[in-house]
């Protein structure tokens, strides 16, 4: 996971979804800006956290995460936060 290029992976889910940064920003509680340093390599998500976030907001199938790399449920009335 590491070795993971998630700069790519973000790209090509934004041209295949055809969304646009801000998009993928809503869905993944990650920052606008953030994607943007995280695509043209000027940033790594090398954050466990973030990286959990990023997927999650994709909506990425356990098949190809694992069970690992998923969030954990919060339990009820708990407000989620948000990485930026």
């Amino acid at each position: 996971m590491l070795h993971t290029d998630f700069g790519r992976l973000c790209q090509l889910v934004r041209e295949y979804g055809h969304l646009r940064q801000e998009d993928m920003a809503l869905l993944t509680g990650l920052s606008q800006a953030f994607l943007s340093m995280l695509e043209s390599g000027q940033r790594r998500l090398t954050n466990i956290d973030r990286i959990i976030v990023l997927l999650d907001g994709l909506n990425a199938p356990v098949d190809i995460t694992g069970p690992m790399l998923r969030p954990v449920a919060a339990a009820p009335g708990l407000p989620l936060r948000t990485v930026s």
